[in-house]
């Protein structure tokens, strides 16, 4: 059977789809679900493999990551100020530290909270780029 935990810096996997191959089925399953549901919510975002966990990049900045780790699967939207505005609908899930939230294949992340932290965190990248051009001109 599959480790459903990451791999070690020699063996990571330099796409999203090695890293999700890797994983145990159920485990695969859950993050691909949580995959699909950040790009219906960001159909422009990147996919990409940063600090050994696949990642979406929105217009040049890091919209959220995910991975999966021994017991749990982790969903990391990358903001301080997004996990301060959905902490109530966060609750039932474990968050840890300041951006973190603990999920299992069992106890997934609802598809409706996921879309809403992810255009929350869109909306904070294109305020991040309109502030930047501002600046510039």
């Amino acid at each position: 059977m599959k480790k459903s935990t990451r791999n070690t810096k020699a063996t990571q996997p330099q796409t999203v789809d090695e890293y999700l191959a890797q994983l145990s089925p159920e485990f695969r399953a859950a993050l691909e679900k949580l995959r699909r549901q950040i790009r219906a919510a960001a159909p422009e975002a990147v996919e990409l493999i940063s600090y050994g966990m696949p990642a979406f990049k929105y217009r040049g900045r890091i919209l959220a990551y995910y991975a999966a780790f021994k017991d749990h699967l982790s969903f990391f939207p990358a903001s301080v100020a997004v996990m301060r505005r959905f902490a109530a609908e966060l609750e039932p899930y474990g968050t840890t530290g300041k951006g973190t939230i603990h999920f299992t294949a069992k106890k997934p992340l609802p598809t409706t909270l996921v879309k809403k932290i992810v255009r929350a965190r869109v909306a904070e990248n294109e305020a991040r780029e309109a502030n930047r051009k501002r600046s510039l001109a």
